[in-house]
């Protein structure tokens, strides 16, 4: 006779041990974009920051492009187009709100992936999924702050969240072509795209190139490096680990965002703080799988 139990499985990788350090530095961008918002608009900042992560791999890969590929131009393409989006929303929202809020906001992108893949890619999401989602919804929410029983956002909380799709796409692309191109050279590709887009997006925004100083330029070029790092490693990392298992790793990025915040001063309610450990359990929670787990059959006694 036999018997069938259930378990949560959560493993980890080396790879995801990697993309849990790059998580770290994520999170820590927050605080940095925010302050860089004093002195330059956002889609310029976004701009500029992509514009030196490009220069530093061009400067390190330099020997491999040569090699480039179609599939990696449209791949790199189409991931930088994603990140300009993203980036460049979630950038703008943070001229009205905080980088730990802008932080929480963005990590709704996870359970926004598995419903871009049941809509794109006709895989519904499975019962823990929906939980999430239930969990990440809740948290909005409260994160957002709830008035006369409504959900009221102002114009940074919407455009975070439509980031969240934009990311949402970035992640699930990744996954898509991680395998079949060089890492160097589509990190490259997406770079450029995206920097180039940003400068783009300041003409319907209305953008000026700012006056040149000090914080901006140390700024963008910190930016650059982390963005640099943070891309490249996402696309070498995505190349074993799936799209949703990437994601429930990114959870911690807002995490890491808000002791950066808190530390720098800022206090959200804490009405907002729930609502933040809601999104993070939803972000979790939505990427547990219930796997059936076979019990090794017992043995009728022998007869003497």
């Amino acid at each position: 006779m036999s018997a069938s139990t259930s378990r949560l499985s959560l493993r980890i990788s080396r790879q995801e041990l990697v993309l849990i350090f790059i998580t770290m530095v994520w999170g820590g961008t927050f605080l940095v974009v925010h302050r860089a918002m004093a002195h330059s608009g956002p889609f310029f900042f976004v701009g500029l920051r992509f514009a030196t992560a490009s220069l530093l791999l061009a400067f390190f890969f330099r020997r491999y492009l040569k090699q480039m590929t179609w599939l990696e131009v449209k791949a790199g393409a189409l991931i930088g187009l994603s990140i300009a989006g993203g980036y460049g929303l979630q950038t703008w929202g943070m001229q009205t709100i905080s980088s730990s809020q802008s932080a929480f906001l963005t990590a709704l992108y996870v359970p926004v992936v598995p419903l871009l893949q049941w809509l794109f890619l006709r895989r519904p999401p499975g019962l823990m999924a929906w939980l999430g989602i239930l969990l990440a919804f809740i948290g909005l929410v409260l994160v957002a702050g709830p008035q006369e029983g409504g959900l009221a956002l102002n114009a940074g909380e919407i455009a975070t969240l439509f980031s969240t799709l934009a990311i949402a796409a970035e992640i699930i692309l990744i996954g898509r072509y991680a395998g079949q191109v060089d890492v160097r050279r589509v990190t490259l590709v997406q770079l450029v795209v995206a920097s180039a887009c940003a400068f783009v997006f300041m003409i319907p925004n209305g953008e000026s190139v700012p006056t040149m100083s000090a914080p901006l330029l140390f700024s963008a070029m910190g930016m650059g490096a982390a963005s640099a790092l943070i891309q490249i490693t996402m696309n070498w990392a995505q190349r074993s680990v799936s799209p949703t298992r990437a994601t429930v790793i990114y959870a911690g990025e807002p995490v890491w965002a808000g002791i950066v915040g808190r530390i720098a001063g800022e206090r959200l309610p804490a009405t907002a703080l729930l609502g933040g450990v809601l999104i993070v359990c939803g972000v979790i929670v939505s990427e547990l799988k219930l796997r059936r787990k076979k019990a090794v059959p017992e043995q009728a006694p022998q007869e003497p």
